[in-house]
């Protein structure tokens, strides 16, 4: 068999090298075929391989019946075939799917639960609500949707999501490019020579504004819009997610601690009123009756009892409610005061103090991140040295719930509530740790509580 297929091989070989057309006989049929310099080919094949005339007649008689070799024969068509072939392979290539296609976005008015079944009395694992998204795993047959969305992996009905809508994923998520160096340039413009707007420390992330250029991503920074470059960053989508059953749990409890803990402020203070009221009332009656025993005890020449009365009265009713009055303003505000404000009073000592990109010092020098981290230090809290990491420290609460102490998260930027709508923070070296109005002089991305 194997001498067969060289026979077949060289045979083919000859053909086509030497290009003319005979006629030969298979049975009773005459065809055309290229066989003009074969016999000489094949003799020597027969020679070298031992072969006989009964051999060579059933190679030929094969070769005449496989039309798909006669066609190969053709040098014209050869190569047309292998233009063919070349640009049907090429069409075939497999296509770089884009990282939105599998993305699936709630379009609800509150949430679709995440079931462990594709079955609505199946059990719920947790909610993914209007604008979250989740990573599509797998389709069913009857209009389910396998998703994987932070801590829940679980399924939701195919008509509460809306799946490989590039546009919509990206209006929902937020593009992070970040850093993959040891410190990278911030620049003016998309170009290794432009100005150093600022820089930025490994692991950090900022958010991607603009993606147009080619090698670079135009981002957000404290110190404004800057561009990167593409080879020290990593580009990702960050999305809300789902939140499992045992997190809704969790924030359900703490939200009405939080609550309770309000209504106990609240009714502490109203009591403190209450008493400081009650004092002042007492302190008036007794200056009253202090007053009236005075008039009793006057004369006909009274002027010394006047003067007295004028005098016990005003001493009593001033210098003992002024006492009281500020007696009760200081435990009210002591009874006020939380662990947040503490913060922002210790924070507040080191206004004025320079920016250092990289340092650490709450006197000498430090950047956002080490102003944040050093701050909380001191209260015996270890939080993470950059602001992308401090963006998952303790738990998100809304914008519109910000506490003083609270940790206010930009892009490429963190600082610290300090109240009255006021950012305390390590700005950048040409103002240093300062104050700055309003807390959303740039877009939030994140509000996390410590305490």
């Amino acid at each position: 068999m194997k001498k067969r297929m060289t026979i077949l091989a060289l045979l083919l070989a000859g053909a086509v090298t030497l290009g003319s057309y005979g006629m030969v006989q298979a049975g009773q049929e005459k065809r055309e075929v290229p066989v003009a310099g074969v016999t000489q080919t094949l003799a020597q094949v027969l020679k070298e391989a031992g072969g006989v005339q009964a051999q060579t007649a059933d190679a030929v008689e094969e070769l005449q019946s496989n039309a798909a070799v006669a066609r190969m024969m053709e040098p014209e068509m050869v190569a047309e075939e292998a233009w063919e072939t070349a640009e049907i392979a090429e069409n075939e290539l497999p296509q770089t799917a884009s990282e939105f296609a599998d993305i699936a976005v709630a379009q609800v008015n509150h949430y679709v639960n995440v079931r462990q079944e594709p079955d609505t009395e199946s059990e719920i694992l947790g909610k993914l609500y209007d604008k979250s998204a989740a990573t599509v795993l797998e389709t069913t047959e009857d209009g389910w949707y396998r998703i994987a969305s932070g801590n829940v992996n679980g399924y939701v009905k195919a008509e509460y999501v809306v799946v490989g809508d590039e546009e919509l994923a990206r209006s929902v998520g937020t593009r992070l490019a970040t850093v993959t160096t040891t410190t990278l340039f911030v620049r003016t413009e998309p170009t290794t020579e432009a100005k150093v707007l600022t820089m930025l420390p490994d692991g950090d992330d900022v958010v991607v504004t603009d993606e147009s250029t080619e090698g670079w991503a135009k981002v957000s920074t404290a110190d404004g819009d800057g561009y990167v470059a593409l080879d020290y960053v990593t580009l990702s989508t960050e999305y809300i997610h789902a939140e499992s059953k045992a997190e809704e749990e969790a924030r359900l409890a703490r939200e009405e601690a939080e609550r309770q803990a309000a209504a106990r402020a609240a009714e502490e203070a109203r009591k403190a009123r209450e008493a400081e009221a009650a004092r002042a009332a007492a302190e008036q009656e007794a200056a009253r009756k202090a007053a009236e025993k005075q008039e009793v005890k006057k004369s006909g020449a009274g002027s010394s009892a006047g003067s007295s009365s004028g005098s016990s009265a005003g001493s009593s009713s001033g210098g003992s409610a002024g006492s009281g009055s500020g007696s009760s303003a200081g435990q009210s505000a002591q009874t006020a005061s939380s662990n947040g404000q503490a913060v922002v009073d210790y924070a507040r000592q080191f206004l004025g103090n320079p920016y250092v990109y990289g340092g650490n010092s709450l006197t000498n020098g430090t950047d956002c991140s080490g102003f944040v981290k050093g701050v909380y230090a001191a209260f015996g809290i270890n939080l993470p040295r950059t602001s992308s990491e401090q963006r998952s420290v303790g738990y998100a609460v809304s914008l519109s719930e910000i506490q003083p102490g609270d940790i206010v998260c930009y892009s490429g930027h963190v600082g610290i509530y300090a109240g009255n709508n006021t950012l305390i923070h390590a700005s950048n070296e040409k103002t240093g740790i300062t104050l700055t109005s309003p807390v959303t002089y740039r877009s939030v991305l994140a509000v996390r509580r410590i305490f």
